[in-house]
């Protein structure tokens, strides 16, 4: 971000700059239904677009399972990242922190972005980098190049099926922003395409790295909360001056998705540690989703108020709810409740709430209400239960890096998985499960709320219980 990083200001979802102008110009001033995404990646990714939206039974596997499967043990993990705008420009300084990595090789368009990463490689004493920066496929010769262990891609979404695609064709594990896709069938591919060539396709979801988070994971594993009942996430965040802003994005990209879904745009946030809770996709299963939208008003009014009469953003019409809300079901029948909302002025919230048989976490504030510790109705000190915290968070009590240093650890913790050889804490199958609301949310509004099936990307493998985000610390 070109603010300074804060926790409550979570900007996972800024691409590369001006790449963005590139990657949705056929959409521009076109009204941007889905009628002006004739073509390119921003096509392809448009639900309805082309090919199947809804939820059907799991295609034939054509692989092997990627559950279980560690990495291959290497002293170095080469790195190739794809994407240098807000948040690949950030999260670059992150890698060259991390002991054990080489950046290999940059790609974006925007070739002053590219010289500014490539000049912090040189300077933190490593080689320097080989850039790519020729269009907007550049990014497929970094793919092929035989010297890199992981591609890392931090650009708009439009883009990131086709990048995690390349990269596992070429070889590659990689590790994309969220979300991971915006179409089932591309969730289902990516999946396949994981099994068949062995690589990780992994959401690179920072959020459950919290602090609170990892902290919350260990107490509901400990069984602290009892049997868990119901949970909760979103990603409440005001981002409409952010929206209009050239200077930030770059191009209008971001906004662009609020004229072509109604659903919830980014639930990754919110759902991951939630599901991390509660072992989805280890002993649970999210089975369906419910969704409602509210009227879209809030980006027409923040622009009555503040754009100019000639400003291209005129020609949009907005139709994504100010407000979405789903209910998600798991097999066992716990409840989830996911949120989205960045187009009203509010504070930020991930909501981030566990709730079981002997009490309650809610975040935003921190609060909490366990038996028998709490009584009479009072919250509790959260703060007392730092015990609790994950070994992450005690090994590195201040971690550098943004967002409270949940970026960090995300890659302090990715990068000591690939070098010591151990299963990732999250794969191809979370990234997936914690997508699959983008598309069906949509569906289910359009559908008055009527519940969508989402798919079992683990096609049954879920019904046995295996390790996550509740990692012991590993011996070096």
């Amino acid at each position: 971000m070109n603010e300074a990083p804060s926790q409550n200001h979570d900007d996972n979802e800024a691409g590369p700059s001006r790449r963005s102008v590139l990657w949705t110009a056929g959409a521009a001033g076109a009204g941007l239904g889905l009628g002006g995404l004739s073509s390119g990646p921003a096509a392809a990714a448009a639900p309805g677009a082309a090919g199947p939206a809804t939820a059907a039974a799991a295609p034939r596997a054509t692989g092997r399972t990627m559950i279980g499967v560690p990495f291959e043990r290497r002293g170095t993990v080469r790195v190739g990242i794809i994407g240098l705008g807000n948040r690949g420009g950030s999260m670059i300084d992150l890698f060259l922190a991390v002991p054990g990595v080489r950046v290999v090789a940059l790609c974006d368009p925007v070739k002053e972005k590219t010289a500014k990463a490539a000049k912090k490689v040189t300077d933190a004493g490593q080689p320097a980098p080989a850039v790519y920066t020729k269009g907007e496929h550049d990014f497929e010769n970094l793919c092929k190049r035989g010297d890199i262990d992981f591609v890392y891609a931090a650009t708009p979404w439009d883009w990131h099926f086709d990048m995690a695609k390349t990269a596992m064709l070429n070889g590659k594990h990689v590790g994309v922003e969220c979300p991971l896709a915006l179409r089932l069938d591309q969730l289902w591919e990516l999946v396949d395409l994981s099994e068949r060539t062995r690589r990780h396709c992994m959401q690179l979801e920072n959020c459950c790295y919290g602090k609170n988070e990892m902290r919350v994971l260990r107490m509901a594993h400990a069984g602290l909360f009892g049997d868990l009942l119901h949970g909760a996430g979103a990603y409440n965040h005001d981002l409409r001056g952010l929206m209009f802003d050239p200077k930030y994005y770059e191009g209008p990209w971001r906004r662009l998705w609020h004229t072509r879904l109604r659903g919830d745009l980014y639930p990754n946030h919110g759902f991951g540690p939630v599901a991390n809770y509660m072992d989805v996709n280890r002993g649970d299963r999210a089975v369906r989703i419910s969704s409602f939208g509210t009227p879209a008003l809030g980006l027409a009014a923040y622009r009555k108020e503040h754009m100019p009469a000639n400003d291209p953003s005129w020609k949009e019409s907005y139709i994504e709810s100010d407000r979405t809300i789903s209910l998600v079901q798991t097999a066992k029948g716990r409840v989830i409740r996911l949120e989205h909302d960045v187009s009203t002025p509010h504070p930020y919230s991930r909501i981030n709430s566990l709730g079981g048989t002997k009490g309650v976490f809610e975040d935003y504030p921190e609060r909490i209400y366990l038996e028998p510790d709490q009584s009479n109705d009072e919250w509790g000190d959260f703060s007392k239960y730092a015990e609790w915290d994950h070994w992450l968070w005690k090994e590195h009590a201040n971690p550098p890096g943004g967002h409270g240093g949940m970026d960090y650890m995300l890659v302090f913790r990715l990068i000591q998985c690939m070098r010591l050889g151990l299963v990732p804490d999250f794969d191809v199958y979370d990234a997936a499960t914690w997508t699959a609301p983008v598309p069906l949310s949509d569906l289910s509004i359009k559908a008055k709320g009527a519940p969508q099936e989402i798919p079992d990307f683990t096609r049954g493998l879920w019904k046995k219980a295996r390790p996550g985000m509740d990692s012991k610390k590993p011996e070096e």
